[in-house]
C-alpha cells in the first residue's frame, strides 16, 4: 500500500512538473514570435519545473533500476565478489542519500528567508526538491537492500 502510494505521488509529481515545464517553455516560444512581451517569471519557472521533474523522477529511476551499470567490469568478478558488491553498492549509496536528506532539511530552512528574484516565493520551496530526491532514492534503495538480504538467506 505504502509502496504504491509513494510510486503514484512520484509519478504525479513528475508528470505535473513536466507539464509545467512544457507550458512555460511553450509560453516563452509563443511570446518570442509574437508582439506579446515574454513574462519575466517564465525562465525561472521553467528551471524550477525542470528541477522538480528530475527530483520526482529520480526515485522512480531507482525503483525501476534505470541507472547505468558497469557490467563490463562486474561480469569479470567471481560470484563471491558479485554478491558482496550487490549488497555493498546499494548500502553505501543509501548512506549517502540519507546524509543528503538530513542536510537537505537544513538547506530548506536556510532558504526560507531568501526570496526568488522574479517570482518572489521563498527559496525553501526550490531547495525542497533536494529532499524529495534524496528521500525517494533512499526509500527504494532500502527496499532493494531488504530484497537482496531476503534472497541471500539460505
Amino acid at each position: 500500500m505504502l509502496n504504491k502510494t509513494i510510486g503514484r505521488l512520484l509519478k504525479m509529481g513528475t508528470l505535473l512538473s513536466t507539464y509545467g515545464l512544457l507550458f512555460t517553455v511553450l509560453l516563452q516560444i509563443i511570446c518570442r514570435f509574437t508582439p506579446i512581451n515574454t513574462p519575466a517569471w517564465t525562465e525561472e519557472a521553467s528551471r524550477l519545473f525542470f528541477i522538480y521533474a528530475m527530483s520526482f523522477a529520480s526515485g522512480l529511476a531507482m525503483k525501476n533500476e534505470f541507472y547505468v551499470h558497469l557490467d563490463m567490469f562486474y561480469e569479470r568478478f567471481p560470484e563471491r565478489i558479485k554478491k558482496t558488491l550487490n549488497l555493498a553498492v546499494p548500502s553505501i549509496t543509501l548512506i549517502l542519500f540519507v546524509v543528503m536528506a538530513v542536510y537537505a532539511i537544513k538547506f530548506v530552512i536556510l532558504g526560507i528567508p531568501e526570496k526568488s528574484p522574479s517570482m518572489g516565493f521563498n527559496m525553501g520551496i526550490a531547495f525542497f526538491s533536494i529532499f524529495i530526491m534524496s528521500t525517494s532514492i533512499s526509500y527504494y534503495l532500502l527496499r532493494k537492500i531488504m530484497k537482496i538480504m531476503k534472497n541471500s538467506r539460505p
